[in-house]
């Protein structure tokens, strides 16, 4: 399949001068020029303000680079097309941006940006650099409830993104914040199908075969497999099917409320999408449980590989609050809540 870049060495940098180029709320930093930072005119004081930051391999545009800006994250450490940036590399971000109120790092739970992240932190802890990891795991096709803590990150750690982003923009503690981030982790489920694959931009070719009536059922944003595959349908059908397992793994009680975050995997139409979010909708409603202050979008994608995730967050009033609040990032949208 064709696909637009220069060389397969400078593609990533390529794409960073355009996003520091187009955005005026984000640049690049001193250290690196990997790591991408807030642009001065919404940075706040490290010293008085705990930062937040994440490192991430590209290729899963817009996230995590266009979730940097107020009211969300203050850098992102972005490695090389689904590969994790360096533990070296990570550092330096942590320690471009990290004061006296001391710095979190989100880390997506996936093998090579746990090892890094978690060799990041402890290197940072060595030179007197106050951060703390906090692992993001969700994906219930990945490990059961029982051992949650060994589940992929996937789409819904958006949640986690935004809440301590707010929380954090607001001056809550270092120990406040991972309190809340933790809070929000266990209360947070997502799912994902996959409809066709997507192509890798360093092989050129697909990176898994899939039936044309057959669907990927817990499929990662790395392509790893999931719970099975199913037959295509009506998407009423799958997507209540998805719901089912979501409230299975993560039960709620009749008149409950629940954010909703239905994310495309970068082939999937807005048309798809908001099918997605109205059936999701709907099966929430026949459980006696009402959607609220949904994200829909393509913002944690795999090339072009078709397919959604569901995800899931029964949110206490501070969470629903922060998940409200506003932010000024170059993708992560306004999130609104129709009044009751």
């Amino acid at each position: 399949m064709k696909k637009l870049f220069n060389t397969l060495e400078t593609m990533v940098d390529d794409m960073l001068d355009g996003f520091v180029s187009a955005f005026p709320q984000v640049q690049r930093g001193q250290s690196d020029p990997r790591v991408i930072i807030r642009g001065s005119a919404n940075r706040k004081n490290a010293d008085e303000k705990v930062t937040l930051l994440i490192g991430n391999g590209s290729g899963h545009e817009p996230i995590a680079m266009g979730f940097v800006g107020a009211g969300l994250l203050d850098a992102n450490i972005v490695g090389d097309v689904f590969a994790a940036p360096s533990a070296d590399l990570i550092l330096d971000g942590i320690s471009e941006v990290t004061g006296a109120a001391g710095s979190i790092l989100l880390i997506s739970q996936h093998s090579g940006d746990m090892i890094n992240g978690r060799a990041a932190t402890m290197m940072a802890q060595d030179l007197g650099v106050q951060t703390l990891p906090l692992p993001m795991y969700d994906d219930i096709s990945a490990a059961p409830p029982e051992r949650k803590q060994d589940r992929r990150g996937a789409p819904g750690t958006m949640f986690i993104y935004k809440i301590l982003g707010a929380a954090a923009e607001e001056g809550q503690s270092l120990e406040a914040l991972m309190t809340l981030g933790e809070a929000v982790r266990e209360r947070l489920v997502t799912l994902a199908a996959a409809i066709t694959p997507p192509v890798s931009p360093l092989t050129g070719k697909p990176m898994f075969a899939l039936p044309d009536d057959e669907i990927f059922l817990g499929m990662g944003v790395h392509g790893e497999p999931g719970v099975g595959r199913v037959k295509t349908g009506p998407v009423r059908d799958l997507v209540r099917q998805m719901v089912d397992a979501l409230l299975a793994d993560r039960p709620m009680q009749r008149g409950a409320q629940v954010c909703v975050i239905v994310n495309g995997m970068g082939g999937t139409t807005m048309m798809e999408q908001l099918t997605v979010w109205e059936e999701t909708r709907t099966a929430l409603t026949e459980h006696g449980i009402r959607a609220i202050a949904p994200m829909i979008g393509s913002y944690v994608t795999t090339q072009e590989m078709g397919g959604f995730s569901i995800s899931f967050l029964e949110p206490t009033e501070e969470m629903l609050r922060h998940w409200l609040a506003p932010s000024d990032t170059p993708f992560f949208p306004q999130i609104k809540m129709e009044a009751t």
